[in-house]
């Protein structure tokens, strides 16, 4: 028989997690470990195993073959360009303070899409192949250039079969025009809330009329768009944050049923304010997933985080790709690509604030010159975690991905020892609370993970068990 490779972690003072490569996992004791790495598994131990997946009889028999089927679907493979990020302006009406975007002021010149971005940005779109395209809008402030907006969805619609429109927008001073280019039905909204008004006048708004504008133009977007056309992200400083209750309360109240819960993040020009940004967050997410799930238990509307479980189907669900930082490879410049304010294309929006900050260059190119293969290759080289020295011990590594532009803005190297960067901090918290609610056998707990992974009811089998 042979056993396939097993990486674990602790789980808690009694458990410790075992996966394979392919994703298959096991809660056992600390004893199985001792016999395990021994090489003295008794004939129970080998069954099980056997039973599990963990290992086959010779290569090529049914074991065997749906061990390699579970690896190749844990494996991200790109398709066809199919997602673009456009920053058609800088500009913006608000001035948060935490804003990562690299913002210009509101009457800045030179900060916006000329004619000629405009249509090569347009001929760049009708060389894609896919039959589809997503478009998201950033900025900046996207609605202060509705025309360039509405000249990019009207091309898509005539040039692909399907076409899908996001606009990132701080809902603060919205024309008609503006809302009726939003009620479309292949366009959604994207905002952010900062877990109650005074939060959000504090971090976003800073006078009471802004607040009341934000407020009632938040409010008429879910009662007039509804809430699936609207995602609404708070933004935490986990020094100051609002209480959980308070937070999930709030978005309940407005009809949201889904938080995607983000500290400050570290890129453009919040880093020069919030010097470190991950103090207190895992603290500070383990009470809200606690909350949440108290809240869940006790009401009929189910709220979810959304990362949280999205990391919870990536773990159960192999093949399941829904996010950029848990794919692996994850690799840039395939299948999604950002066009920043003067055409110049970057792998990710969070490389192009490095570079508008004066940190790194990492841009790969531009509408009129085309994207830069050399320079993409040579990023993609080290995007996936299979042969990272540090991830091929992880236990989690089937469920995880990599971002080396955070590494590069964190620390200015992509070599760091993966356990010690923030990106690898993070996703080890979450998947190790992710398997303790797996593991927790409290009808609060799984009423919240079947809503969550939406599914009647949550199958305790899951919680696969070996002592």
């Amino acid at each position: 028989m042979n056993i396939l490779p097993l990486k674990f972690s602790e789980l808690n003072e009694e458990d410790f997690i075992f996966c394979d490569d392919s994703g298959a996992y096991f809660v056992s004791t600390e004893a199985f470990l001792k016999r395990y790495a021994e090489g003295f598994l008794q004939e129970s131990d080998q069954q099980f195993l056997l039973d599990g997946g963990h290992a086959f009889q010779q290569e090529g028999d049914y074991r065997y073959l749906g061990y390699a089927a579970r690896w190749a679907r844990r494996q991200f493979k790109p398709g066809a360009m199919d997602y673009v990020i456009m920053v058609p302006t800088l500009r913006c009406n608000l001035a948060c303070h935490y804003c990562q975007v690299s913002r210009a002021n509101e009457n800045a010149r030179g900060v916006d899409w000329d004619d000629e971005t405009l249509a090569a940005t347009l001929t760049f779109l009708d060389t894609l192949v896919s039959p589809k395209i997503k478009i998201e809008f950033q900025g900046g402030e996207p609605l202060l250039r509705l025309d360039i907006l509405n000249k990019v969805r009207s091309f898509c619609r005539d040039r692909f079969q399907e076409a899908q429109f996001i606009v990132c927008t701080n809902l603060q001073d919205v024309s008609e025009e503006a809302w009726d280019f939003l009620n479309a039905p292949d366009t959604l909204v994207s905002t952010s809330f900062d877990g109650d008004f005074s939060k959000h006048k504090q971090q976003r708004t800073f006078t009471d009329s802004a607040t009341l504008t934000f407020q009632e133009n938040l409010v008429h977007a879910l009662e007039t768009l509804g809430p699936a056309k609207v995602s609404v992200l708070p933004t935490i400083d986990p020094a100051s944050p609002p209480s959980p209750r308070a937070l999930i309360s709030n978005f309940a109240a407005l009809g949201i049923r889904s938080i995607y819960l983000r500290p400050v993040n570290h890129h453009g020009f919040a880093r020069k304010r919030f010097k470190n940004n991950s103090y207190g967050w895992e603290k500070y997410y383990d009470d809200f997933i606690e909350e949440l799930i108290v809240h869940n238990f006790n009401t009929e509307e189910i709220l979810e985080e959304f990362y949280l479980t999205h990391c919870l189907r990536r773990v159960l669900q192999a093949g399941h790709h829904g996010h950029v930082d848990l794919r692996n490879p994850n690799f840039f410049g395939k299948d999604y690509v950002v066009v920043d304010y003067d055409g110049t294309f970057y792998p990710t929006d969070e490389a192009r604030m490095l570079r508008r900050i004066g940190h790194i260059d990492l841009s790969i190119g531009s509408v009129r010159e085309g994207l830069d293969k050399q320079k993409i290759a040579s990023m993609n080289a080290n995007s996936l975690n299979n042969f990272n020295e540090d991830c091929i011990h992880c236990a989690f590594q089937p469920f995880c991905g990599t971002d080396i532009v955070d590494e590069i803005s964190r620390y200015n190297r992509i070599d760091l020892p993966r356990h010690e960067t923030y990106f690898c901090q993070r996703h080890m918290f979450i998947f190790k609370k992710i398997f303790s609610l797996i593991y927790r056998d409290d009808l609060a707990t799984r009423r919240s993970l079947a809503a969550w992974l939406d599914v009647p009811n949550f199958d305790p089998s899951l919680a696969v068990r070996h002592t």
